[in-house]
Order: structure tokens, then sequence, then C-alpha cells
């Protein structure tokens, strides 16, 4: 799980260096493009065993969760690595508060005490820089909310389809839809949408193709090694280890040329991991799937 951690941020860093020259549509497009070729040989060389009938739910799985990795991509270079990455893994506190509202789940009082220390961290993050438009920071906490309800999906969906199927909803979604973004920004550009519309262009350098190719390997390897470390222990206890994340994107930003965090917001940041670590290690069932995607995709 340390290891998907670090990948996912290699993933997101490689977002903002790329996302400097060409728009975030391209990238998600070139994020997923990579990883539906092998997700395909896998389901080639081992066929799926699925029951289906729900392929509706499983459209808006994938919908939602190429919408939510637009908002992640567009955080990070709006925001930086660290506050996007912060953003990002709010998604559990809010996933317990929709299993509440939407599907009546059971909340103890555990529970509530970490979505009350979660919210509380949002504010530390979210209100102390002012420099930064409401706007940003709305889109970075839209990523975490559009993830939970992408992870609401996925516990209906995981009892009637094999798991690639799931996974290849979401990576063809997340080529289909950045191919339509970018047709109407070509030719009918929209300005305040431009988390959504978006250009194509051709990269210019070799080393610009392999950045491509190393966004979608490293988020292939994040994925690979988060379902795997899940095998290997219990769910909340590893899920509590992907808040490491955070500290990996922080680091990495500061390499990048972004500002450290300030005393508030690193307040904050550790109120939301305490919120998440409480509520992944009460459950006793986590979902396997990708964030972010998170990341996740």
């Amino acid at each position: 799980m340390l290891g998907a951690a670090f990948f996912f941020s290699l993933t997101s860093a490689i977002s903002k260096w790329l996302g400097q020259e060409f728009h975030i549509v391209q990238l998600v497009f070139f994020r997923n493009i990579v990883g539906v070729v092998f997700v395909l040989t896998s389901i080639w060389r081992r066929p799926r065993k699925q029951q289906g009938g729900k392929l509706g739910l499983l459209i808006f799985r994938g919908v939602v969760g190429t919408l939510s990795l637009y908002m992640l991509f567009y955080a990070i270079q709006t925001l930086g690595l660290g506050r996007a990455s912060t953003y990002q893994y709010t998604y559990p506190i809010f996933l317990a508060l929709f299993s509440w509202l939407l599907i009546g789940e059971t909340l103890n009082s555990r529970e509530w005490l970490a979505i009350f220390i979660g919210f509380s961290g949002i504010l530390f993050v979210f209100r102390p820089d002012l420099s930064i438009s409401l706007r940003d920071n709305a889109l970075g906490l839209g990523n975490a909310l559009l993830t939970a309800v992408s992870y609401l999906s996925i516990r209906q969906l995981g009892a009637v389809y094999d798991t690639r199927a799931i996974i290849l909803s979401f990576m063809l979604s997340g080529i289909l839809m950045p191919i339509v973004s970018m047709l109407i920004g070509t030719y009918y550009p929209v300005e305040h949408l431009d988390f959504l519309i978006g250009t194509f262009r051709w990269p210019d350098h070799l080393i610009q193709w392999a950045g491509f190719l190393a966004l979608g390997l490293t988020a292939l390897m994040g994925q690979k090694m988060l379902t795997q470390s899940f095998t290997y222990d219990k769910a909340g206890r590893v899920a509590a280890i992907g808040y490491s994340n955070i500290l990996f994107s922080v680091l990495i930003g500061f390499l990048m040329g972004e500002a450290f965090p300030s005393v508030f917001t690193l307040f904050g940041m550790a109120l939301i991991v305490g919120g998440g670590i409480m509520i992944s290690l009460a459950k006793k069932k986590t979902l396997t799937e990708e964030h972010v995607e998170g990341q996740p995709e």
C-alpha cells in the first residue's frame, strides 16, 4: 500500500508537469488509454465470470469516476499537489456520510466523531489561504464527493460484475469523455468550463511522449499494488496506510517548487488524515477499487 501511495503521487506529479503544456482532459485520455490495454489483455487471457444486469449503473460509475479524475487533475494544477491530494483523501468521510444518507447504513459514535474531525480539517485547509479562489477549492472537494458517489455504485456493482469490468468501465469512459471534451473545446470553447472542455495538442518531443506513457504506467502500478495490498492484510489497516499519499504529494510538490503548507493547512491535513483513518479502521470491509483516479480511480 505504501508503494501504491507513492506511485499515485508520481502520477499526480507527472500530471502537474505535463499540465503546464497540455490540457487536463488530454492527460485523462492518456492516463486511461495506457491502462485499458492491460485490462483488456487480462480479460482476454482470463475471461470474465459475472452475472451482469446493471449496465446503467456500470456506465454511471464510469462517467462519475472520469469526472472526479477531471477535477483531481484540475485541482493539482490550481491548488498544488499537497492540497489537491488532501482534498482527494476526504472521500472516506463523504462515503460514510453518503452511506448513511442514501442507503441507510448505521454509523456508530466513533464514525460520527471521525466525520466531525474530518470536516473540521476541511475547514482548516479550505479557509486560511484566501489567495486561492473559492471555485478552485470547491472543485478540489468535488473530486472527493464524486469519488464517494462512485464507490457507492461499486458496492452494488461488485456483487454482479467482475472487478476488471468495473475498472474497464472507468477507463473506457476516461477515453471517450475526453475525446468529446476535446472536440467541443476545438470548435466551441467554453472558458468557464475549462476543467471539462479542452483541446488536443500533439506532443513535440520524445520526453513528452515518455511523460504520457509514464502517466499511465504509474497509475497502473499504483492500482496493481493497491489491489494486491488488500489481499495480504486487514482492509482498514491497509487503507489507513494509503494516507501516506498526502505526505508524498507534499514532499514532491515542494521539490517541484510549490510553497510548503502553512501551519493551519498542516493542522487541517492532520485532522483529515485522523478522521479518515478512524473511519477506515472502524469499517469491517473496505472497497479495493482505485480512487483518485485517482486516482481514485
